[in-house]
């Protein structure tokens, strides 16, 4: 059943739900607690992006596997990551969050390690491709240039690409979580070249359902196709920050079964 709302009350129904899950309550339940442990912005961003990489399934698993990550980059992701040694990475062994394994997380380091060795860091690989509204040629390039490294097949899979019409659910959260600053204490903001009017919903299973129910979304597939049609909805109600309305579609679905 699609409930109908005018406009004004959809969005003053929407702003209510941000107000109530976006502050430090939420940190406690969210993956976002991981990279909330380091306060250094290239350890913030690495935390987050190998976080967000695993962030599907059961949330208390990926909490878990996420820590476990933190613990085996010795707490200091980024010194690891730009510092380690080829026999360092034998420790990952019996890694596994799902289909993310030992293999794809020894990859992952080795090209992040590409990244800041040769392309500036992660911000500036996202931020090369970025357009006024999207950042979703930002996500197609930065995939390209984070396999440029010699690499296994079975681990691009672990990287979407919106230009092959995925959501790319995991990335734009890493973006949210990167870009977004409302001084709430959940988004980091900390990426200043890039702004939180370009950012896209995590469209997953939960903020697709309440989508569809309060008329933002008719696509039935969770897909690219699917996150063009909620971000132009979502930019309707606040071209400035559209990505704020993913608390209120999560939470709904999360916490309230919307």
């Amino acid at each position: 059943m699609i409930l109908k709302l005018k406009k004004q009350d959809l969005k003053d129904f929407l702003e209510e739900k941000v107000i109530l899950y976006n502050n430090p309550k939420f940190i406690e339940s969210d993956p976002i607690q991981i990279p909330h442990q380091f306060s250094k912005k290239e350890d913030i961003e690495i935390a987050a992006f190998l976080t967000s990489t695993i962030a599907w399934g059961n949330r208390k698993s990926i909490i878990k596997n996420a820590n476990r990550m933190m613990e085996m980059l010795d707490h200091s992701p980024f010194e690891f990551v730009t510092q380690h040694q080829k026999s360092d990475l034998e420790r990952f062994e019996g890694f596994v969050h799902r289909t993310f394994n030992s293999e794809d997380l020894k990859q992952f380091v080795i090209s992040l390690h590409h990244i800041y060795q040769n392309h500036q860091g992660l911000e500036a690989v996202f931020a090369k491709h970025a357009e006024n509204t999207s950042l979703q040629h930002s996500i197609h390039n930065f995939k390209n240039v984070f396999f440029e490294q010699p690499h296994l097949e079975r681990t691009k899979k672990h990287v979407s690409d919106p230009l092959k019409n995925s959501a790319a659910k995991r990335i734009n959260m890493f973006l949210r979580w990167m870009v977004r600053k409302d001084n709430n204490g959940v988004d980091f903001g900390i990426w200043e070249t890039l702004y939180p009017s370009q950012l896209s919903c995590p469209l997953d299973v939960h903020s697709g359902n309440v989508a569809r129910k309060l008329g933002l979304l008719k696509r039935k597939q969770n897909d690219g196709k699917a996150l063009n049609e909620l971000d132009r909805a979502l930019r309707k109600l606040d071209s400035k920050d559209p990505v704020k309305y993913d608390f209120a579609l999560f939470g709904l679905g999360i916490f309230e079964g919307f």
